[in-house]
């Protein structure tokens, strides 16, 4: 977003006499004072959306394990008879010793007690405990728990501590019902039991061997399943068996092929379901099994089990643990496995998430006695993740708590893990950018935004890191940081409000399919609170404006959500506010809220909603212009899908004349698109009008040879758009034929209607050309009233069809060009013959008795069809159904054209708030600080250097070098010769010609190109057209707009258009001493009308420019008898001055001194002074009537004395003129013999001016008149000693005591003073 300042006025200290140091600073400081012109985004960047990415943190199918088989086949008391066991060794079943007990009562409790485990994970799945089972009884559970879970996961839960390792064949083992026998059961069958999807623990020995059979089994069925479909090609698809889908099937296995479980008998002998069920309890007995406690090195395992607290109260010791267990498992997961993996394992299925977190402090510790824990999908090993260092750390501090916790003498002090992690991550914000790996502490920023203390915190930070750009957003939604910040939404403290409102402009600028999400949750209405309480500052109701305005982009159900409050209507109260960013959103919300919403249109109607943003056409900032054609736009496009009647179509017809009446006051390329774009949907809601306007003008076309105008027709429309009056006689005619008692009237909204009784229907929208065709053939062609409203809008678009900026003429362009085809494809298909003559009748006649203007509804279709005249020829029609009005389709076609400014808006939000580009700088830092810029972002700061600010600094030192070295020229005697130190051909005869001020750049201007030179080193460096139209205006005006930054080249052309250039200047072509005739990397930065009332003409000045670059206003004149003022920064026309003369404006300039005045010079000898802040009819102030011929330049000059502007005219006279002077103070005849003058030049600074005299010389005099030198021969440039040609253009250099020259002959020279040339 861009952070430019108001611009300021260098002031200085006149008290003494500055240093030269002093001074050059102070030199230096003026460049920072001057602000710069068509720099901003909308600029400098593309207008378009974000890119979009693959979202996939989103999880397609979320699942939940419902059923949970536990089977346990330990047979207690009778060892396996594969297995050794040693003694002592290892008991415990689910922490319970078999041996304690009765077998039955140990096989029963221990069922009891694994249940209890699992259900700690999920306590709502329905679990079905199997002990010492036969394969039926198996097959009877899975099978019940399969059909009851449906399309949901099932567990499968083995423990074979009793019963023999599983086999090669891929079988594990049950008993018999007498229990003398282990009978073995297939992987194959347990698979077409429990189906899919699934998942299974294996806790035995040898238990990889089952992973590696289940997935030969699942190839197996998929082979059947596929000769099975083959086989019954024929049957129906609803009696189909689904296809098996065992390989996402999910398989945990305690150890791999052909390794024994561990039997230290410190440890259970369900090692690895102690690890899946109980983790917290396993680790601490296991950490203390290790001695590797630096702070309790005796810490015993009957100190360990009196932990105080519960593992889901993180208040307490045990639960910290927990937490903190949680934590680093999901960041060892994160950081270790591939993205797709990690959203399918750890945040699809809560159940499976927690085993898989277990899992991974399995592997740590049964690695650890030399097992390896097999899964599916294979993980890669985590044991020796940098993270489990993390994780000792946190036991060791709290085990280090316990003795003093156990014995009373101290209490319970949380863990500093939380709190170091972030200060890690922090760190890596300090440094991180998308090109480094993400940081391994997100995952534990998630699980830090449930505590309260840590939660202010975790939010900065995670909004730091989410401003990062689009790839932070995404990494962290892919972690799962989305139902953390919806939750927080219930929260109502205050101080989480920036935060919040924050982050979730940052996911909704990413991904807009949280909307859904957002309104489910009914978390829309925090954002709406927020932007309807005033008392909040406005850069956070921006905020809270672009997320509403995300919440109803392109989504009913949220445009429902919102019209419940009455957004729209709350929402136009304050549309005026001062904030342009808030106007701007609020505006784009109110668009979106009613696009395609019919209810929010009406809605909005009653509240005369339209009306409201019409001031904002007229909005200083360009963007909020721009949102404001959008909204209307949208506005027009949710009534084409109404049924039509007169009030819709008045106030379609009233926005857009809206709309088409700001064209003209509207510099932003950006505001005209929009323009564009919305005036599409009343040409396609109105198309079969518009189609029969341009049949009409394609019938004039044809019989443009006759001059006959159809007698049914008021006016005509030319090719290019414009209208043709009808002569007296003709429409005496046409009122005669249709018997009109009175004239239209023009109502107060600016409509033309009818006042005869004919009660018009609405106008029907044809869909197809047989309906179109039925429109021309079987109605009467609506009579077309001069300056009608369709007449206006027709000629808009075709006028704007020439706009200078490309983008807004090919889209005008689309839409004329769709409404003609549109007539063609109608008259040709009417002109084929079709089997029926197009006969004369004379209930046409009849059909005409009553005329409907466009600005009314044509009327219903005739019961019976009659036929229409064109221009009383007879031709033929096309049978088609007629459109009745019940049958009228209201579904519009999809937009002709499209801008992308809503997404490009909104894709601000999605980048860094202070990324380098974003940054202007308007303004000098202070000296003795080192070079930062300071951003806030929700109450927060921190710095960047830019490599922007360091150019600029570099650019703006060289600057005041030049000022300082031509500064010492001009005070120089001015008697020295000038010389010649450049001379070279350009393409053609130059018309304008221009120094840039501080480079060795010289543009020079002809018929409709330029060409840059760099006159130091008599190198052309490129050549580009100002046009791309195959007859281009002339080029008449030039001026080099931000001389003093990156400049643009300024380029006005005689038919009052004006094009802003950038990159006309590369840096390959800087170092090259060949010609640079690729002009590909010349861009157009802007383009307007500056008076679209002027024609080209090659006999008049064209159209004439002044740039004031400290006001940042452009003056434009010419050929018209006005001067209009442009404020640049706003790109909007300030006002109109009459000039008072019947001739032409041949020059306008500022008032260096007081930019409220401005003198021009005109074709009739008259030299004018105006002052703007008078009013316009009264802003001449002073008039100078002394010269007799065309006035060539009249320019201010920087002098002590009190002549403060200078003239010549084609007689070759010069005047000097003082504004408090009615008359001029000093004359100089510079061409004598009646020679006269071409050309003219005044130098700014130095006492120079230059005159091109007509007998092919120019003669450069000082403000007192006498001659200083006399240029009549080249005497450089390899045509040594031949004489010039007549001049056609004169410039000085805006600061050197260097002269430009343009000949008739193409040559452009540079003349120096020899003290001056190096």
């Amino acid at each position: 977003m861009n952070m430019s300042g108001e611009l300021s006025v260098f002031q200085r200290d006149t008290s003494h006499s500055p240093s030269p140091d002093e001074q050059g600073q102070e030199e230096e400081d003026e460049d920072w004072a001057i602000g710069l012109a068509f720099s901003s985004e909308r600029h400098t960047d593309r207008i378009e959306g974000l890119e979009e990415c693959a979202q996939n943190w989103r999880l397609k199918d979320r699942m939940k394990t419902v059923s949970v088989a536990l089977i346990l086949c330990l047979n207690v008391g009778v060892d396996p008879p594969d297995v050794v066991k040693t003694q002592p060794c290892a008991r415990l079943e689910c922490w319970i010793d078999p041996l304690a007990m009765s077998p039955q009562k140990a096989l029963e409790a221990i069922g009891v007690n694994l249940q209890k485990q699992y259900e700690r994970w999920q306590p709502r799945a329905r679990y079905k405990q199997t002990l010492d089972p036969t394969a039926d009884e198996i097959k009877k559970v899975t099978s019940t728990l399969r059909r009851n879970a449906k399309d949901e996961r099932v567990l499968f839960h083995y423990n074979g501590h009793g019963v023999p390792k599983p086999t090669a064949n891929g079988e594990i083992w049950v008993f018999n019902r007498s229990y003398t026998q282990y009978i073995p059961l297939s992987i194959y069958d347990l698979q077409t039991w429990m189906w899919s999807p699934s998942i299974y623990v294996f806790d035995c020995s040898n238990a990889g061997m089952i992973v590696d059979a289940f997935q030969q089994f699942a190839d197996q069925h998929q082979r059947e399943y596929e000769q099975l479909m083959a086989q019954s090609r024929n049957t129906l698809p609803s009696q189909m068996t689904p296809p098996p889908n065992f390989k996402q099937c999910i398989q945990l296995a305690a150890c791999a092929t052909n390794q024994i479980l561990p039997m230290n008998s410190e440890l259970p002998a369900d090692l690895f379901t102690a690890c899946l069920t109980t983790p917290i309890k396993i680790a601490l007995r296991w950490f203390v099994l290790q001695n590797t406690s630096r702070l309790v090195p005796r810490m015993t395992l009957e100190s360990v089990d009196k932990i105080p607290g519960q593992l889901n109260d993180r208040r307490t010791m045990l639960g910290e643990l927990n937490w903190i267990f949680t934590a680093i498992t999901d960041t060892i997961a994160w950081n270790s496995l591939p993205r797709d993996v990690f959203q399918r394992l750890f945040r699809q299925d809560l159940l499976v998430a927690s085993l898989f977190r277990n899992f991974l402090l399995a592997e740590r510790i049964l690695k650890s006695y030399d097992c390896t824990p097999v899964s599916w999908p294979k993980l890669p090993s985590t044991s020796q993740h940098p993270m489990w260092s993390a994780w000792d750390l946190a036991l060791d501090i709290c085990l280090s708590q316990l003795p003093g916790i156990l014995e009373g003498k101290e209490t319970f002090q949380n863990s500093p893990f939380f709190e170091e992690q972030l200060t890690a991550f922090q760190v890596w914000l300090s440094h991180g950018s998308q090109k480094r790996s993400p940081p391994e502490q997100l995952p534990i920023v998630l699980q830090v935004l449930l505590s309260q203390v840590h939660r202010l915190r975790a939010l900065e930070l995670l909004g730091r890191f989410l401003d990062l750009g689009p790839w932070a957003v995404n990494l962290a939604l892919s972690v799962g940081i989305f139902p953390y910040v919806l939750k927080l939404l219930q929260s109502s403290a205050r101080e989480l409000r920036p935060l919040l409102l924050f982050i979730w402009t940052k996911i909704l600028a990413v991904d807009v399919t949280c909307q859904a999400d957002l309104v489910r949750d009914g978390g829309h209405k925090y954002f709406l609170s927020v932007l309807q309480d005033t008392s909040v500052p406005d850069d956070q109701r921006t905020l809270a404006a672009f997320v509403v305005s995300r919440v109803v982009w392109n989504h009913p159900v949220g445009q429902e959500a919102v019209a419940q409050v009455a957004f729209i209507s709350n929402t136009l109260e304050m549309v005026y506010e001062k904030d342009r960013l808030l106007r701007q959103w609020l505006v784009i919300g109110i668009g979106l809220a009613w696009h395609n919403a019919i209810a929010a249109r009406w809605s909005a109607i009653r509240d005369s909603a339209h009306e409201k943003l019409f001031p904002l056409l007229r909005d200083p900032i360009p963007e909020v212009r721009a949102a404001t054609a959008y909204a209307l736009g949208t506005f027009i496009h949710s009534g084409g899908k109404t049924e039509r009647n007169e009030l819709a179509n008045k106030i379609d017809q009233a926005v857009a004349l809206q709309l088409l009446n700001v064209v003209n006051s509207e510099a932003s390329p950006l505001v005209r698109k929009e323009i564009v774009s919305a005036l599409q949907w009343i040409v396609l809601i109105f198309e079969s009008t518009f189609i029969q306007m341009a049949i009409q003008q394609l019938e004039e076309e044809k019989n443009k040879d006759s001059n006959l105008l159809s007698p049914n027709v008021e006016v005509a429309l030319t090719s290019s758009g414009s209208l043709q009056r009808p002569n007296r006689r003709s429409r005496a005619a046409t009122s005669n034929v249709t018997n009109l008692g009175t004239s239209p009237e023009l109502s107060e909204s600016g409509f033309y209607h009818s006042t005869n009784s004919v009660n018009p229907d609405h106008i029907r929208r044809a869909v197809s050309i047989s309906s179109l065709s039925s429109l021309t053939a079987s109605s009467t062609l609506p009579s077309l009233a001069f300056n009608t409203i369709y007449v206006k809008i027709w000629h808009g678009l075709s006028n704007m069809e020439k706009d200078p900026y490309f983008e807004v003429s090919n889209m005008a362009k689309k839409l004329t060009d769709y409404v003609r085809n549109k007539a063609k494809e109608l008259v040709a298909a009417r002109d084929t013959d079709l089997g029926r003559a197009y006969t004369y009748s004379n209930s046409s006649n009849d059909s005409m008795d009553k005329t409907i203007y466009i600005g009314d509804s044509p009327p219903p279709a005739p019961a019976q069809r009659t036929t229409p005249s064109f221009n009383r020829i007879r031709k033929r029609s096309i049978p088609s159904t007629i459109v009745e009005e019940g049958e009228t389709s209201r579904e519009l076609k999809d937009p002709l054209v499209a801008t992308g400014f809503i997404e490009w808006c909104a894709k601000h939000f999605a980048e860094p708030a202070a990324s380098n580009e974003d940054i202007q700088l308007n303004s000098k830092p202070n000296h003795e600080k080192e070079l930062s810029i300071e951003f806030e972002i929700c109450g927060r700061t921190r710095e960047r250097d830019t490599e922007m600010y360091y150019t600029r600094e570099w650019r703006y030192a060289r600057n005041a070098t030049v000022r300082r070295e031509a500064k010492e020229e001009c005070q120089r005697p001015t008697k020295a010769k000038m010389k010649e130190v450049f001379c070279n051909r350009n393409p053609l005869v130059p018309s304008v010609i221009r120094f840039h001020p501080y480079d060795p750049w010289l543009a020079v201007a002809d018929k409709d190109g330029c060409t840059v030179w760099d006159w130091e080193r008599s190198v052309r460096l490129i050549h580009f057209n100002n046009q791309q139209q195959p007859r281009a205006a002339r080029i008449t005006s030039m001026e080099f707009v931000n001389g003093h930054d990156d400049a643009l080249l300024l380029i006005g052309a005689d038919d009052g258009s004006c094009r802003i250039w950038r990159d006309f200047i590369r840096t390959g072509s800087r170092l090259s001493s060949g010609i640079v005739e690729d002009s590909s990397a010349v861009s157009l930065v802007s383009a307007w009308n500056c008076i679209a009332e002027m024609t080209p003409s090659t006999r008049c000045s064209g159209l004439v420019l002044d740039w004031n670059q400290d006001s940042l206003q452009l003056l434009a004149t010419g050929d018209v008898r006005l001067i209009r003022i442009w404020d640049v920064e706003r790109e909007l026309k300030v006002s109109d001055f009459p000039t008072g003369s019947e001739n032409c404006v041949t020059s306008i300039h500022h008032s260096p001194r007081d930019h409220s005045l401005f003198v021009a010079a005109c074709g009739d000898g008259s030299v004018r002074l105006f002052d703007k802040r008078c009013n316009a009819q009264k802003s001449r102030v002073m008039t100078w009537r002394e010269h007799t011929a065309w006035v060539i330049d009249c320019e201010w000059i920087s002098t002590d004395g009190a002549a403060n502007l200078v003239s010549g005219s084609l007689a070759g006279d010069i005047r000097f003129m003082d504004p408090r002077h009615p008359t001029s103070v000093h004359t100089v005849a510079t061409a004598p013999n009646s020679q006269g003058m071409t050309a003219m030049a005044v130098h700014p600074k130095a006492n120079l001016f230059a005159c091109g005299i007509v007998g092919q010389h120019i003669s450069v005099h000082d403000q007192e008149g006498d001659l200083c030198s006399t240029i009549a021969y080249h005497d450089g440039g390899g045509i040594l000693g031949s004489k010039i040609a007549a001049v056609s253009c004169l410039t000085f250099h805006p600061h050197r005591v260097c002269l430009a020259a343009g000949g008739m002959d193409s040559l452009i020279s540079v003349f120096s003073s020899e003290k001056s040339k190096k």
